[in-house]
């Protein structure tokens, strides 16, 4: 019988988390119990991003997460993704919605225009990481989301962190990027080269 993780009502990134405790510990197929969709998005994620497959079910109170271990020829393989080289990949940390501390329109549009500049530059980031009031601009702002989106259609990832979306009552107006966690967003910047902080 399969290990079965009871994280129903454990804050983000808490699931994930004991999920990745499983792995760690060598389990092969588990369950996760979850109580809100925004978990099992990231379970899901977790699943394929670590050689699992994932099955979603409705259960009492929640949702079910079935993890298993899919059929490859080195599953060490699928659990260590190769890092980028130091200096080849970098990301940007959005924990505000404005850029510096004076006038709020003023730094308003500088971070318009910072997106702007950075979704022409030749050297784009791997990840722009949103936390905090940074969430609210891929879902607030237009002018940024569709700076954002110019980013992704040039392979630049975007995380957005669903704790900070629910607190904001902003998780069904994300115009662009991927509902994150908090293990997500840190591990994505440990694999930069460099992080730049807003």
């Amino acid at each position: 019988m399969s290990q079965i993780i009871d994280a129903k009502g454990k804050p983000c990134p808490t699931p994930v988390l004991m999920a990745k405790g499983a792995i760690t510990a060598g389990e092969s197929a588990f369950t996760v119990l979850v109580d809100n969709p925004t978990a099992v998005e990231n379970l899901k994620r977790l699943a394929g991003n670590q050689g699992f497959t994932a099955a979603v079910s409705q259960a009492e109170g929640g949702y079910s997460v079935a993890f298993s271990r899919t059929g490859c020829v080195s599953c060490e393989q699928a659990v260590s993704a190769p890092l980028p080289v130091p200096g080849t990949d970098w990301a940007v940390f959005v924990g505000r919605d404005t850029v510096g501390d004076g006038d709020r329109e003023l730094g308003t549009n500088l971070m318009r225009m910072f997106f702007y500049t950075l979704s022409q530059s030749d050297d784009k980031p791997g990840a722009v990481l949103f936390m905090n009031a940074g969430v609210k601009l891929p879902t607030l702002d237009e002018q940024v989301a569709e700076h954002l989106k110019a980013l992704t259609q040039a392979g630049t990832e975007i995380l957005v962190c669903g704790t900070c979306l629910n607190f904001y009552g902003l998780t069904d107006q994300l115009k662009v990027g991927t509902v994150s966690n908090m293990y997500d967003i840190v591990t994505r910047m440990q694999r930069a080269g460099k992080v730049l902080s807003l």
